[in-house]
């Protein structure tokens, strides 16, 4: 892109139903993959598309989310006349209320947009783990003459929060609707990321806001679709929707295939996060490690089938871990069994325990605790 798009990120969305994993933090900075933070893919792909004026609408418990980004330097948005600005989660700079949604969210961006020279926007929710190619989604916008851009995915983890697409031979949408019941068969599901024109987006939501509406997709989308030319942009390569605990550890999972693993981390853009100058991880003569993700830093003398582990996770003599994610600074003690197991951070498993859940419901143990 020829720097005329900004991004505007919503850093929170799924707290309620992520439960135990967003107790203090945002969607946005959730860990995933051994060493990234879900907006690592938002921010990375947007570097890679030339979009350097970024701004992120916060709402509650992002302070892990600020550390994470700090002044943008491993993304390389550290820059004088562009780089990242985070929102407060109010409405006005006069209003002490949190935001209802996202009209109100990109109303309190008002100014924000109207300072900047860009004439695209991208909204996106940072919920979302993939790599697209930016670039080719503004050559469909401008192909098409749209006026919106929904870039969608197939999928069958249909549930009541997604919103189902149907799109007519020439990619128009021609309808956007809450799924009745959880449906088993493959459906075009909306992927919450959006491409139009900063003007048209203000106009639109100023007369929403002055109207009381707070549903972007709901008072906007589905009441234009008859007035706009609202296009689907079908995204074809690996996404991964992190909205509910079983897809955090269904996708998570996912990345032990390789082929989906160098889909997501190197297909158009490198994803990139913060650095942490860690040592090596160190195998002890106990170790057994089989068909898993290991970063940085960790300690092995246990066995570990299946498995992420996060930084600097200590694993020790006679520890069984299996089809589990164990996060930064764990400490799995001697003899402790583990399988179908989501650990927070810098949980400790004591000696000899033995936790136990399924692929269908994997146990979450809370940041911080030990067991």
């Amino acid at each position: 892109m020829k720097n005329n798009t900004l991004g505007v990120i919503f850093a929170s969305d799924s707290e309620s139903h992520l439960n135990d994993l967003t107790l203090n933090r945002t969607t946005a900075s959730l860990p995933f993959a051994g060493r990234y933070r879900l907006i690592d893919f938002v921010l990375s792909n947007f570097v890679e598309a030339n979009i350097t004026t970024i701004g992120i609408v916060a709402k509650n418990n992002y302070s892990s989310l600020m550390d994470h980004i700090r002044m943008g330097r491993d993304w390389n948005l550290n820059r004088k006349n562009s780089g990242i600005a985070v929102f407060p989660p109010f409405v006005l700079n006069s209003s002490h209320d949190i935001y209802k949604g996202k009209i109100e969210a990109l109303y309190s961006l008002r100014n924000f947009m109207l300072n900047n020279k860009e004439e695209y926007v991208v909204i996106t929710n940072s919920n979302i783990a993939f790599n697209i190619d930016f670039e080719d989604v503004e050559q469909f916008h401008l192909e098409k003459g749209a006026d919106i851009t929904v870039l969608t995915y197939k999928t069958t983890e249909i549930n009541p929060r997604k919103h189902v697409v149907s799109v007519d031979k020439n990619d128009r949408i021609t309808d956007i609707r809450y799924p009745i019941a959880s449906d088993p068969e493959e459906q075009l599901a909306n992927l919450n990321i959006y491409f139009i024109k900063k003007d048209l987006l203000i106009s639109l939501i100023d007369n929403a806001y002055a109207h009381g509406a707070y549903d972007f997709e709901r008072e906007i989308l589905q009441k234009e679709l008859d007035n706009l030319y609202i296009m689907s942009y079908q995204v074809k390569n690996y996404v991964a929707v992190i909205d509910r605990i079983h897809a955090y550890y269904k996708h998570s999972m996912d990345l032990l295939d390789p082929k989906i693993r160098e889909d997501l981390f190197f297909g158009h853009s490198t994803i990139l996060t913060k650095v942490k100058d860690s040592v090596p991880t160190k195998y002890m003569d106990g170790a057994v490690v089989k068909n898993s993700m290991i970063a940085d830093g960790c300690e092995i003398d246990g066995t570990v089938e299946n498995s992420i582990l996060f930084r600097s996770v200590k694993v020790q003599k006679g520890a069984v871990i299996k089809n589990s994610i164990i996060m930064e600074s764990g400490i799995i003690m001697e003899n402790a069994k583990l399988n179908y197991i989501i650990s927070d951070k810098k949980v400790i498993v004591q000696t000899g325990r033995e936790l136990s859940g399924s692929e269908n419901y994997p146990i979450v143990i809370v940041k911080g605790r030990v067991v």
